[in-house]
């Protein structure tokens, strides 16, 4: 799999971008802030559906501008496909393949397979657990496209169930005795029933998706820091007691997991009333990075927080690979944070690689080994605010 072309309009500092690209290793090179992650950017949008920097579509429309346009023409198999993405600064993104016009943008999710490293990825050890769970939700959604409907859905029925929580909280308190209390009690149980059918569905999909994961994390780990202590991942949920006393151990079937959910919505409900938010369900969960009995995250150097971060994208580009389509691999800006070793291990996922875009600041922060693979080279620069190719 591989973008034969990338097509930019309005898209942060690109007023316009029109590049064709090749199998093989490119470069984009440039001065920081003048606009070569912004290209990379754009095509793992494409992918995911999200940017790998930001968590809204604002900051991605170019100033002045009412919307951006990403185009990009993907060859798999030799067949190729055309998406188009039109993202707003304020309301619904639109979407389309070819000449089909979508009926959401998140049909898309699938058609481009993508594996990003980036300085980012470090708060994947050292962030908050939303960090770890964007990245398996991200993971599941283009491995299985109605994952990433399902989550979707579960976070617009947890956002209108919050809502209730803080808008109704005195009316919720006045119990069904009370005409208003009881509807506002009643609507609040029809959101607690799809929330413990959509949640269980995304907590299911999660768990299998780490039985796949879980031995390439592992022996990638291993191959980029042999001297460390061994690395696993295992993932912790707030239904977990629930489920324990449900089955007798730990499930993965969705039907455990729902009345799990629900017996927990149900045990908590004072406390949510008192705290006016919804203290249960897979936006609670997280997915735990261990080395050896400690935990990575607050034990971990600085060299073996890099090494798990790296371990995590190369698991993840293992299982990609393993489900049969190699994803394009894209590095932007790592190479200058990363010593020799781990440059060697990154050059050797590069090299097997169909595609690879690559940014870098100077040419120096590319391996030497790279050299010979590197196809096209261009220059990023920056005149008043606007980016433009050399």
């Amino acid at each position: 799999m591989y973008v034969s072309q990338l097509d930019l309009r309005d898209f942060r500092s690109w007023p316009e971008l029109n590049v064709e690209l090749e199998p093989g290793v490119t470069v984009f090179s440039g001065r920081n802030g003048h606009g070569k992650t912004n290209i990379v950017e754009a095509v793992y949008y494409t992918s995911v559906l999200g940017s790998h920097r930001v968590s809204t579509d604002a900051p991605l429309v170019r100033s002045g501008a009412e919307n951006a346009r990403v185009s990009a023409t993907i060859i798999n198999d030799g067949r190729a496909l055309t998406t188009h993405l039109l993202l707003k600064s304020a309301g619904a993104n639109q979407a389309q393949i070819n000449r089909t016009r979508l009926k959401s943008p998140r049909e898309l999710a699938g058609v481009l397979r993508t594996v990003m490293f980036s300085p980012e990825d470090l708060r994947l050890v050292t962030g908050e657990p939303a960090e770890r769970r964007r990245f398996l939700d991200a993971l599941a959604a283009l491995r299985t496209r109605r994952l990433g409907g399902v989550k979707a859905d579960y976070d617009k029925v947890l956002r209108q169930r919050n809502a209730l929580l803080k808008r109704s909280n005195m009316v919720l308190r006045r119990g069904y005795s009370d005409a208003q209390g009881a509807s506002a009690l009643s609507t609040l149980d029809v959101w607690d029933g799809q929330l413990a059918t959509l949640g269980a569905q995304v907590i299911a999909g999660r768990l299998a998706l780490i039985d796949a994961l879980s031995p390439h994390i592992t022996e990638s780990y291993t191959a980029v820091a042999p001297e460390s202590r061994p690395a696993a991942v295992h993932y912790t949920s707030t239904l977990d007691k629930a489920v324990r006393e449900l089955a007798g151990e730990a499930s993965q079937d969705p039907a455990i997991l729902e009345a799990a959910m629900l017996a927990e919505l149900g045990r908590r409900r004072e406390e949510e009333l008192d705290r006016g938010t919804t203290l249960v369900g897979p936006h609670r969960d997280d997915l735990v990075l261990m080395l050896g009995d400690t935990p990575a995250k607050g034990y971990a150097s600085h060299g073996e927080t890099w090494s798990f971060a790296l371990a995590l994208h190369l698991g993840e580009y293992a299982l990609l690979v393993q489900d049969g389509v190699e994803p394009v691999l894209i590095l932007d800006d790592v190479f200058a944070e990363l010593d020799a070793k781990r440059r060697e291990r990154l050059v050797h996922v590069a090299e097997e690689a169909e595609q690879v875009l690559i940014t870098a600041a100077v040419g120096d922060d590319l391996p030497g080994n790279l050299d010979n693979a590197v196809s096209a080279r261009y220059t990023v620069r920056m005149d008043e605010g606007v980016s433009f190719l050399e």
